[in-house]
């Protein structure tokens, strides 16, 4: 009877040692997840301010001013953004003056 009793206690080790490492893969797998994640955002945002300022350059060099606002430089290139990730901030100093453009993720 003592040698079940031992293949008992044997087992649920084996059980919990189990679910531990379960755990612990679930948690490196989510924690991978959410860095390629936080990565890929990374990567639109520096996409998106540098289609912002060479649409701006562009608009510049074609018409000899900078975009006034900037819807006016979304809607003449057709840009789109995610705007529930992104605040745009767009500063125009003057016609002849490169405005300031930051992303700014939410």
């Amino acid at each position: 009877m003592a040698r079940f009793g031992a293949k008992k206690t044997t087992g649920s080790r084996n059980i919990l040692l189990s679910v531990i490492l379960f755990l612990l893969l679930l948690f490196l797998l989510l924690s991978l997840i959410s860095s390629w994640s936080k990565s890929s955002l990374d990567e639109q945002q520096d996409n998106l301010e540098r289609v912002l300022i060479q649409s701006a350059v562009h608009s510049y060099a074609v018409n000899g001013f900078y975009p006034e606002s900037l819807e006016q430089l979304l809607k003449q290139y057709g840009i789109t953004y995610d705007a529930s990730r992104f605040f745009i901030d767009y500063t125009a100093e003057g016609q002849n003056m490169m405005p300031e453009i930051s992303v700014i993720r939410k």
